[in-house]
């Protein structure tokens, strides 16, 4: 097995560009679904319940980005062997 890593600070950061994007658009669709009448609660609690949806977005495509990641790696290894 190799010891390199498998994510990098490019990867890393192109990710949480990524849940950044992820979050302004889950607060954004969540705010139809909030029962307030002023836009600030609105808001905050779009925003709030969007946070745990955003997690698990940053979680699956950690995920996701190593398991593609130990295949290829997998994959030139054994063409290489």
């Amino acid at each position: 097995m190799s010891t390199e890593k498998l994510t990098s600070s490019k990867t890393i950061l192109f990710d949480l560009v990524l849940t950044g994007l992820f979050f302004l658009f889950m607060t954004t669709m969540l705010r139809a679904f909030v029962p307030a009448h002023t836009p600030a609660l609105i808001w905050f609690f779009a925003g709030f319940t969007a946070l745990p949806l955003t997690g698990v977005f940053w979680l699956a495509s950690q995920m996701f980005r190593v398991t593609v990641t130990d295949q290829i790696r997998r994959k030139k290894a054994e063409k290489g062997a």
